[in-house]
């Protein structure tokens, strides 16, 4: 086996650090400049016309809370294996999604916060990242196919139902197959291992998490002079969102996905292009770069010593 030097394992180190930095600061630039969708002159004069701190700092406000909320997610489910502070948890967190936004739908993310912890547990960690996505994606379908259905799409959610059905039934019959040591039922069981408490404050964080961002959409079109029925546009970004997060792609490109989905819903009420590509944009700026900056530097000073 060859062995490496301790200098050339913090030389690695620090490459894969500034790699991970560097190639994020360089895709958040590439997409902001060179959109050709995004007309920043409009913006500008918008910005000017209709500029309020107050405004700006709610919007912040809301983006620090849908952070914070994912913050006291992960510090509440983490629990169940060891407890940790607010401070670590934001740490892990961030850092996780800085690492996580070249890879599709966030996987580096698991890796990510796997990094956190001693060797012995990553396979725990990695259980309790996925509870703790999945019940914010179970959140997004179940908003979402009330959207639709709001919106007179009655087939599709249909089909949806059907098709969530057909998966229900077919994970039940194949819950016994085991793959690798792993299957439905064993999963099952380690989620009922779960003290019902952790759960219960998982489903509440994530609820509270998902009307934060939901109504910073809201709040943007407003901002933006849009003024239309608040169910419809309610139902509308819950579609978007849950028709975009059933698409694969990359965070750093998440925006243009949930840009490309809502141009079609939100011209359908007669909003201008334009308008809607640059809220999503702004979503994107305020939920994704932001923290990924903040992130960045929990990446540059993560230590390769394993913490416990």
């Amino acid at each position: 086996m060859i062995s490496i030097s301790h200098k050339a394992k913090q030389f690695l180190v620090l490459l894969t650090k500034l790699l991970i930095v560097g190639g994020a600061f360089y895709f958040i630039y590439n997409q902001l400049a060179n959109n050709s969708q995004l007309d920043w002159k409009k913006f500008i004069l918008l910005f000017k016309k209709k500029q309020s701190i107050a405004g700006i700092l709610f919007l912040l406000l809301l983006s620090f809370l849908n952070r914070f909320f994912e913050i006291l997610k992960w510090q509440n489910l983490v629990l169940y294996h060891h407890k940790i502070s607010l401070a670590q948890s934001t740490k892990q967190v961030l850092g996780a999604l800085t690492a996580g936004l070249f890879t599709p739908n966030g996987l580096g993310e698991y890796a990510g916060k796997a990094l956190f912890f001693e060797k012995t547990s990553v396979k725990k960690i990695l259980f309790l990242n996925l509870i703790c996505n999945g019940i914010q994606m179970i959140l997004t379908i179940f908003f979402g196919v009330i959207g639709l259905w709001i919106l007179g799409y009655s087939f599709w959610v249909l089909v949806i139902l059907i098709s969530v059905l057909g998966f229900l039934v077919l994970g039940f019959s194949l819950k016994k197959i085991t793959i690798k040591g792993y299957s439905i039922e064993k999963m099952i069981r380690k989620m009922n291992e779960i003290p019902k408490s952790i759960h219960q404050k998982n489903i509440f964080l994530a609820t509270c998490r998902y009307l934060i961002f939901s109504h910073q959409y809201y709040f943007l079109f407003l901002a933006f002079d849009v003024h239309l029925p608040y169910l419809t546009m309610m139902a509308t970004i819950a579609s978007v969102y849950f028709l975009a997060s059933s698409l694969p792609t990359f965070q750093f490109l998440d925006f243009a996905v949930k840009g490309s989905v809502a141009v079609y819903f939100f011209g359908i009420l007669g909003i201008n292009e334009w308008i809607i590509v640059f809220i999503s944009t702004l979503m994107w700026f305020l939920n994704v770069v932001l923290p990924v900056v903040i992130g960045s530097y929990y990446v540059m000073n993560y230590k390769t010593k394993i913490v416990q």
